[in-house]
């Protein structure tokens, strides 16, 4: 499962780097920052990665074969006027582009140890105190892994 965060971790980077502050394994970040703490644990705009589920079958020969569940947050500080004539408008438009791109660069990928592509589950918007807009995205995949039997 390291090298399937690794290698999301990295795509996501190569593709998108230029437009991200932060990427970063999702350890409840944002709810620190929604809980009042005094410093921001991430920079923004940030997408965020967490593997919240794996459900294995045992296979044959130390094998295991996983449906995985997959998360991305994509989370910005919002602190321009976005309403309608304010001329600031066009910072929700990017947001929206970026959450588009970001499923672009995801959605269809596949990767070492993947036996299936990634494809996207489910997604939302939600807003935190504090003007943070995250677009989450879920996505499921399936992977197989070999067991190490310790004999010692």
């Amino acid at each position: 499962m390291e090298q399937l965060f690794n290698d999301l971790q990295k795509h996501i980077a190569t593709r998108m780097g230029d437009s991200i502050a932060l990427i970063d394994e999702d350890y409840g970040q944002l709810e620190a920052l929604a809980g009042g703490e005094e410093q921001y644990p991430v920079t923004f705009p940030c997408i965020l990665i967490g593997t919240p589920e794996v459900q294995w079958d045992n296979l044959k020969g130390n094998r295991q074969h996983g449906r995985c569940s997959l998360t991305t947050r994509l989370a910005f500080d919002c602190y321009d006027d976005t309403h309608y004539g304010s001329t600031q408008e066009h910072h929700a438009t990017e947001r929206m582009r970026l959450a588009s791109r970001l499923n672009d660069c995801l959605h269809g990928w596949s990767f070492e140890g993947c036996t299936t592509v990634l494809i996207r589950r489910a997604s939302r918007q939600f807003s935190l105190p504090g003007g943070i807009k995250v677009y989450e995205t879920e996505y499921y995949t399936t992977v197989e892994d070999g067991i190490q039997n310790n004999d010692s």
